[in-house]
């Protein structure tokens, strides 16, 4: 993990003081609430439909256990005892009242942790793969990258107030686990046949009112350079920007509306800095400046890479001496390959019955934390599935830490299943929203509560979004649920076949609607509907998203209008 440094630490803190004084200032009527607004939004305050929502920045999804009791302890004394991780893995407080921000603030600064830039129109937090540095097929570790990315945008003044909203992720691995297609800016990290490293740099990708996958911008950029090509695109996109529209000032409107003249415009701008830089101002990355944040990412202190143990099998009796099924499967699961041998990653499942996808009440938190101590060298990691994954597991150990994860209710053996799914808040919590996801994402969980028929049905990515936004990135679903309004009523519009970037299925796709909108109540039926379909039309071993393509929409969509003409008939 990135070690804080003496001046990263004062300047969280001077971040934090300043905010106080602001908040202050606004409470007092002395600074106005227009005033007021973009100052906290860069501080990842929101105002929601009920309450302020705080977001907070878990910078590539990595964080420690001293920090996962931290935002424990806050959302028991300043919200309402629970968290929500995201998609774009920050944690989102819906409760804690806007005078007592500047303490959450103070708090958050203790443990190096803050919310910087989570939203507002700027460079949000950076993303990338939550197995990167450990997983098997990386190339490159593109975490050292992404804190580089991290402090170069940080307040940044040239785009502090942007169009819009601007996103980026990155992977150096073959299966893309970040999903960059779907980002204002998607980074892919490479090596060449002599070994070289650089990006490939995908814009303009995004979903919301118009889901676009990005297009390559480079397909080999030395990596020395990135910061300056991220700067061209940026300042492109802060120069010819939609600004008279909210929807179309996303950098994908521009992209797709000026087309090669984007590019080229790009390229220009980059070609200018590099040539002015005579007095070495362009942001060219230094070997000695890789190497000063390299040395942060690190193999913990403990791990072991020639132990005696290493050879021994993942598969071992469970604490109870016999190998049980419901461990075998938490094995295939929820238990990961590694770069080292004797290691496993390991996915703490944060869905569970009754509560909402990405939930974690201050106790779980704690929990989560216990188990990172004693398993994972306390490190910790945000899955952009909404789940918390353990990065340094001692395959000798996996028996212990199954029965401890399965008394905390972490042990689930169900990722990459249906009832793994992704979810937003929706309408119980975002003033933005149309309709809510938590209650259709708990009717589905119930309806599909048996393992045996999960373990059947095999793999499929579920995403529900409350609106057009897409936080819940319905587009990217093998089943997508978007809740939309209809003459004032909660409705669900039902996509299928979109994939988030994998590999396996074909890179990143955006589902299409199946039919008219459903009534809430109609939503479980569909689904079930639709998975009956895919079971009666597979080929052997065939997944859901495979069986989709191979037939086409038709089947699913008379199986979905089945379930309306149902409906009404009974009415």
């Amino acid at each position: 993990m990135y070690v804080y440094t003496d001046f990263d630490k004062l300047f969280v803190k001077q971040r934090a003081a300043q905010f106080r004084d602001q908040l202050e200032r606004n409470l007092a009527g002395t600074l106005g609430d227009d005033e007021f607004r973009p100052l906290r939004l860069q501080n990842g305050w929101y105002i929601q439909r009920h309450a302020p929502m705080l977001r907070v920045a878990v910078p590539y999804g990595e964080l420690n256990s001293v920090q996962l009791r931290a935002l424990a302890k806050i959302s028991r004394e300043y919200d309402r005892d629970y968290g929500h991780f995201t998609t774009r893995q920050n944690l989102q407080y819906n409760w804690i009242p806007l005078e007592r921000s500047a303490d959450v603030m103070d708090a958050l600064a203790a443990v190096n942790m803050h919310g910087i830039q989570t939203s507002g129109n700027c460079i949000r937090n950076i993303t990338s793969d939550c197995f990167a540095g450990i997983a098997p097929d990386e190339w490159v570790d593109p975490r050292p990258y992404c804190e580089i990315m991290r402090q170069w945008s940080t307040l940044h003044p040239e785009f502090a107030f942007l169009p819009r909203k601007f996103k980026i992720a990155v992977t150096g691995a073959t299966e893309d686990r970040a999903a960059i297609g779907w980002h204002d800016i998607g980074l892919q990290l490479l090596k060449n046949a002599a070994g070289e490293i650089g990006f490939k740099v995908l814009v303009g990708g995004g979903m919301g009112r118009t889901p676009v996958v990005g297009s390559v911008a480079a397909e080999f950029l030395p990596w020395q350079q990135i910061l300056v090509f991220i700067e061209a695109i940026v300042r492109v996109y802060n120069r010819y920007g939609r600004r008279d529209n909210i929807y179309k000032a996303r950098i994908k409107i521009l992209v797709k509306a000026e087309g090669q003249k984007f590019f080229d415009a790009v390229q220009a701008e980059f070609k200018n800095i590099l040539e002015r830089d005579e007095a070495g101002s362009a942001h060219i990355v230094t070997q000695a400046e890789f190497d000063r944040v390299s040395r942060s990412f690190v193999r913990p202190a403990g791990v072991e890479t020639n132990a005696s143990w290493a050879d021994q099998p993942a598969v071992a009796a469970d604490t109870k001496g016999e190998t049980t099924l419901a461990y075998k499967r938490w094995l295939e699961r929820n238990v990961h390959g590694h770069q080292l041998k004797g290691y496993r990653a390991v996915t703490l499942s944060l869905k569970r019955p009754g509560q909402p996808p990405g939930d974690a009440t201050g106790e779980q938190m704690d929990q989560a934390a216990d188990l990172a101590d004693t398993f994972s060298h306390g490190e910790l990691r945000v899955s952009h599935d909404q789940n918390l994954v353990l990065p340094w597991v001692r395959v000798p150990d996996l028996p212990a830490l199954y029965e401890a994860a399965r008394a905390s209710g972490y042990a689930t053996p169900n990722i990459g299943f249906l009832t793994d799914m992704i979810a937003c808040p929706g309408g119980d919590f975002c003033a933005l929203a149309n309709a809510r996801s938590i209650p259709i994402a708990e009717a589905i969980t119930e309806r599909f509560d048996d393992l045996d028929e999960l373990y059947d049905i095999g793999d499929i990515d579920l995403h529900i979004s409350g609106c057009i936004n897409s936080c819940g990135h319905h587009h990217s679903g093998h089943i997508g649920i978007l809740g939309v309004d209809k003459d004032g009523k909660e409705w669900y519009q039902v996509s299928l076949g979109g994939t988030d970037g994998s590999a396996i299925s074909g890179g990143p796709v955006a589902g299409k609607v199946i039919g008219p909108s459903f009534a809430a109540d109609e939503v479980p039926d569909v689904i079930e509907s639709v998975i009956a379909t895919y079971r009666g039309q597979r080929a052997a071993n065939e997944r859901f998203i495979d069986t989709v393509k191979r037939v086409g929409l038709d089947p699913f969509k008379a199986a979905a209008n089945a379930v309306r003409q149902s409906t009404a008939h009974a009415a």
